[in-house]
């Protein structure tokens, strides 16, 4: 971890509520927003949220998984979203978010309108607002926590810490 921790502190909590307070609470209220006010189904947000967390390589984000009234993805959802392209496991609009992931945090300057005609051809305006904003939390968020180390001591909503990959 690159941020020193006083003893008996949650690093999470410390780094994102104590450390900056003018902005730690505001960026974990964000967060935390794409999770509770979703419209989007859990497939395709789980698709570009685990494609996004492959490509930052945030340990707490590969080992989360979204739950949504008692349902997850299955265990193998991870590894059809690292081979979005070729899945038979996804739908149009999963493909596409797991694209849409991928190319936001990757090549945002390569989405030709050709991409933007098949998003409009199967996400509502609102839909694709949403999705952006999600894309964006989940990679400066994903990030943040990976490049100071948060990622490693993060705790799951299970109290265990994540796997190191």
């Amino acid at each position: 971890m690159r941020i020193d921790v006083p003893a008996g502190k949650d690093a999470i909590e410390y780094v994102w509520g104590e450390m900056v307070p003018g902005i730690g609470p505001a960026a974990a209220h964000f967060s935390l927003s794409v999770y509770a006010h979703t419209t989007l189904g859990l497939r395709e947000f789980e698709a570009a949220r685990l494609r996004v967390a492959q490509i930052n390589g945030c340990v707490f984000c590969l080992d989360w998984r979204t739950e949504r009234d008692g349902e997850k993805v299955e265990e193998e959802f991870a590894d059809a979203v690292a081979d979005w392209r070729t899945t038979s496991a996804f739908d149009e609009r999963t493909r596409l978010a797991a694209e849409y992931a991928e190319r936001y945090t990757l090549d945002h300057h390569g989405l030709d309108e050709e991409f933007w005609a098949r998003m409009a051809a199967c996400y509502t305006q609102v839909e694709i607002v949403e999705l952006t904003m999600s894309l964006g939390s989940w990679l400066a968020f994903g990030r943040l926590n990976h490049v100071l180390g948060l990622d490693t001591v993060c705790k799951l909503p299970s109290g265990t810490s994540p796997a190191r990959h």
